[in-house]
């Protein structure tokens, strides 16, 4: 089966969509099919092995230019030209363009992208349907999530083939934008929606809340729960020394959605307390200039509670520190306020057998119950939080037994292997219905 993939770049962020679109990916070419992964936008940036192709389309500087000058006007072409280059788009992953995914800044480009062959983009859209038409003849077009359903239409148009959309945390972003833009957004998804064969939603959770949120038929979605590469994890092993303390790991973008503020209080807590002497927390994570503030405010607070040499913020790690970073903690906690759709840093914590503390609510819960590998707290409740937290910290069996747990259900339920199969089982439905009419 020839499966184009259509994704998105997040330039020089490690973002949890980017990592699922890559794994999804290199799984089904593993399984044997033929996938061809198209980022938009810009080139993405991963911890383990890009399987994408090397043309980056739709170059963010170029769409956006198109939307900020979309009349002809002297020297527009020589602009756009330069603002296409590939040497220009494969240099924006060391920039910090963190505003450049900001919902309120983008919201009428992101309505023109939504309207595909009708936005302002209509000249990006025609060269990437071209170019896949020509060069690949897909069984199938998959587009990642329905920010990008503009370019269903066309690609169905063209290529006469069914189209799959994914579901997994683009009502983020769609929250974010000011109305009425929200609200058109909305509609135009509802609309384009018909040009989409099926839509296949991260976690149950996800499906039937965006889909009752957009007016999405629901029997038109299946759930594939997301998956990770865990060869690396096969053989990963906790640090066991004595000299260690006990450590919480965070491991998300820094950014309040994701609830830091939340884990550093229940910290204090924790500490204050005086059954934890030398507990300590370390968390990891992507900082951007548009959230100094708040990474700001944080940083404030351990100070102010002279807690600077019990709490670490280690930024951004590569795939190896990320996995040393995994073996150097007993217990993970990313209490995110917003209702996660996938929460891919949870399984990579469950895979190297650290139990986790999560809110209930999101895809959190249908995590911990398939896994059995941590507890659930009360969400946006620091207190609750640091109580569980406090219950695998004093009891070093429980850690162990969860952590055992968890891992085995990662493996088992939510391996890159088992999501391509899913994914593949209904991709494979599609076009065998398609090629018996």
């Amino acid at each position: 089966m020839k499966i184009v993939y259509i994704a998105s770049g997040a330039a020089n962020m490690y973002c949890g969509s980017c990592m699922h679109d890559n794994a999804l990916a290199a799984g089904m070419k593993a399984a044997g099919e033929d996938v061809n992964l198209f980022p938009l936008y810009t080139p993405m940036r991963l911890d383990e092995e890009n399987v994408g192709e090397e043309q980056i389309f739709y170059g963010g500087i170029k769409a956006y230019l198109m939307q900020k000058f979309p009349r002809p006007f002297f020297g527009r072409d020589l602009l756009l030209r330069a603002a296409g280059s590939q040497a220009i788009v494969r240099m924006l992953p060391r920039f910090d363009i963190g505003g450049a995914v900001d919902p309120a800044a983008n919201a009428e480009l992101t309505i023109s992208m939504l309207k595909g062959e009708q936005g302002n983009q209509r000249e990006l859209l025609q060269e990437l349907v071209s170019w896949v038409k020509s060069a690949y003849q897909p069984d199938i077009v998959h587009v990642t999530n329905t920010l990008l359903i503009g370019v269903a239409r066309e690609f169905k148009r063209s290529l006469q083939v069914p189209i799959t959309c994914g579901l997994h945390g683009e009502d983020i972003f769609l929250e974010g934008m000011p109305q009425p833009y929200q609200a058109e957004a909305l509609a135009i998804i509802r609309e384009r929606a018909a040009d989409v064969d099926r839509f296949l939603a991260i976690s149950g959770y996800y499906g039937e809340m965006f889909s009752k949120w957009v007016g999405l038929d629901p029997s038109k979605i299946d759930v594939v729960y997301p998956g990770i590469a865990l060869d690396d994890y096969r053989n990963l092993s906790p640090d066991t020394s004595a000299a260690r303390p006990l450590t919480i790991g965070f491991f998300a973008r820094l950014v309040p959605e994701k609830g830091l503020h939340l884990l550093v209080d229940a910290f204090i807590r924790l500490h204050r307390s005086g059954e934890f002497p030398n507990v300590r927390l370390l968390a990891g994570g992507y900082v951007s200039r548009a959230y100094k503030t708040y990474v700001d405010g944080i940083r404030k607070t351990i100070a102010d509670n002279q807690l600077e040499d019990r709490v670490k913020l280690v930024g951004t790690l590569e795939r190896a520190d990320k996995l040393k970073f995994f073996q150097q903690i007993d217990v993970f906690s990313v209490p995110a306020p917003y209702r996660e759709p996938k929460g891919i840093s949870i399984l990579e914590a469950l895979a190297a057998g650290v139990p986790v503390v999560q809110p209930d609510h999101g895809a959190y819960p249908e995590w911990v119950n398939a896994t059995q590998g941590g507890l659930l707290h009360r969400p946006h409740d620091s207190a609750d939080l640091a109580e569980k937290l406090a219950v695998l910290l004093r009891d070093a069996e429980l850690r162990q037994r969860m952590g055992r747990q968890g891992r085995a259900g990662v493996f088992e339920k939510f391996s890159s292997e088992k999501m391509a199969s899913a994914t593949v089982d209904v991709l494979r439905r599609l076009t065998q219905r398609s090629t018996a009419v």
